[in-house]
């Protein structure tokens, strides 16, 4: 019988909600559930590394299991499915006039037991797309480096596609097959912001810093007080570099770091830092080469798995046409010689159907074996994440240098303007002490701003080495099953078209 869960742990799991505080208030809330929660984002610029060296702790990748079961040194998730789609018509609020309509999804995660001999532990709740979105920007948030499986797209015509069966059984499927990925992930998998999703009951709301249009809103009413206001409003805060400009409210920052990549493209000086990790330079390159090779291949593969649909058509349109010509010449018949033909072309029109059958089989197990090549297309959209996530970080880094080399210089004018005036200049001073403060202020954003480039270059290290083993297996099952697939079928064919040459051959000798 399997078990359910405590009543205690019902209860902080209702209180698991993604608020629009830090990722740090779920981890908080959640510390009695068992996670590793290595590789995240920090907002404390001193420890903004600090989990960096655990997030290169890793498990081998699971090997020889069926979809969605997770390798125990992986995570504690047995299973993941997604079922019911069920359709929701909820009231509007009262600014707004009608009601809304979605689809909630059924999502059901069976956790190993704390005991080896213990019985897993069944946790159901009910999700809709909105919160797959709030999950999937949480993660990436917080494991910025990390090559992320990427969400299924939100459909444009979405509220009118909802109406359609196929359409909602597809992104159920989509849903769930997202899920497996992110829990087989050996550093995701065991996430809070994941075990959340999956395991705390009741409505998951959209926070605020998930909303793009909130963001943008926030950003534009405080961007008057950045450049003409207040004198804080203008600096960096450390915490905020932590995350790309374009995800943020901070409107300046993103016209800065626009401003020094057009210098980077075009200005012809030389950034005060660049990516100069050679190593990394080169399995990029290789990344790419690799992702033109999958796709050729795949493509190639598509031709195959047509081709082979054709030959298997064709066979089954062959049989047909040999059963009509056996009807047609056992009415007609008039000798036994006749009947004797007619019959063997009924044989081999059997035969031909069923190779027709045989070869809708090998379809299948091709397709099958040969989707790898589609998933790792699809991992290559994730590493392209991963690598932007570095050059972002990067570019803070270079505009944040460039903000204090500007700030250094005109510390030096008013220092070099104040010495030719006895007693100084009280309003330059006051200007001084003020370009002062700011630099350290961007002293410690930029401290803040390295150790989060580092940490994103660790975990691009680590992501790529994992990706490099897991491809080596992932293409090796994909050889070794195709291969046997290809054998197995032509043993099959061969079985089904040896008797009926030999009878062939034992009437023809008759003859």
């Amino acid at each position: 019988m399997m078990g359910t869960e405590s009543p205690p742990l019902t209860e902080e799991m209702e209180s698991l909600a993604l608020s629009d505080d830090s990722t740090d208030d779920v981890a908080a809330t959640s510390s009695s559930l068992p996670s590793t929660d290595s590789g995240r984002a920090s907002s404390d610029p001193h420890n903004a590394a600090s989990t960096a060296s655990s997030s290169r702790s890793w498990v081998a990748r699971r090997d020889g299991t069926s979809p969605g079961t997770v390798h125990a040194a992986t995570s504690d998730y047995l299973t993941i499915s997604v079922s019911d789609p069920e359709m929701v018509h909820e009231a509007a609020n009262s600014l707004v006039t009608g009601s809304t309509t979605y689809v909630t999804y059924l999502i059901t995660t069976w956790i190993r037991a704390d005991a080896s001999d213990g019985d897993p532990t069944e946790f159901t709740v009910r999700r809709r797309f909105r919160d797959v979105v709030t999950l999937a920007a949480r993660i990436s948030e917080a494991f910025r480096g990390y090559f992320i499986p990427q969400r299924p797209d939100k459909g444009i015509v979405e509220s009118q596609m909802m109406q359609k069966h196929e359409f909602v059984e597809q992104r159920r499927a989509e849903i769930e097959k997202y899920l497996r990925k992110l829990a087989q992930h050996p550093v995701i998998g065991r996430s809070d912001e994941l075990r959340v999703f999956l395991l705390a009951e009741g409505k998951l709301p959209l926070p605020a810093n998930t909303d793009v249009a909130s963001r943008m809103l926030d950003g534009a009413a405080s961007l008057p007080k950045q450049l003409f206001g207040e004198r804080a409003a203008g600096q960096v805060a450390p915490e905020g570099v932590v995350q790309p400009a374009k995800e943020g409210r901070d409107l300046l920052r993103i016209f800065k770091e626009l401003k020094q990549t057009m210098s980077n493209d075009w200005g012809g000086v030389k950034p005060l830092v660049v990516e100069e990790d050679k190593e990394f330079l080169e399995r990029k390159d290789k990344m790419q080469d690799l992702q033109q090779q999958i796709s050729s291949t795949s493509l190639q593969a598509e031709e195959v798995v047509k081709a082979q649909q054709d030959i298997g058509e064709t066979m089954a349109e062959l049989g047909m046409a040999f059963i009509k010509f056996t009807k047609f010449d056992t009415e007609e018949s008039a000798f036994f010689s006749q009947k004797m033909l007619a019959a063997d072309a009924k044989r081999v029109a059997t035969a031909a159907v069923k190779a027709s059958r045989l070869y809708g089989e090998l379809n299948a197990l091709t397709i099958k074996h040969l989707s790898t090549l589609h998933e790792y297309l699809g991992a290559m959209l994730a590493v392209q994440s991963g690598f932007s996530d570095r050059a972002s970080a990067l570019l803070t880094v270079q505009t944040l240098m460039s903000d204090l080399s500007s700030l250094h210089s005109k510390v030096e004018k008013l220092e070099a303007a104040s010495s030719k005036i006895f007693g100084g200049d009280q309003s330059r001073l006051q200007k001084l002490e003020e370009l002062k403060g700011k630099i350290r202020v961007t002293e410690d954003a930029k401290s803040c701003a390295l150790r989060e480039y580092k940490r994103i270059k660790d975990n691009n290290r680590t992501e790529l080495n994992r990706l490099d083993r897991e491809k080596h297996d992932d293409f090796l099952n994909m050889l070794k099953g195709f291969v046997t697939s290809q054998v197995g079928h032509w043993e099959k064919l061969g079985n089904a078209w040896a008797p009926l040459a030999e009878e062939t051959s034992c009437y023809a000798r008759q003859s």
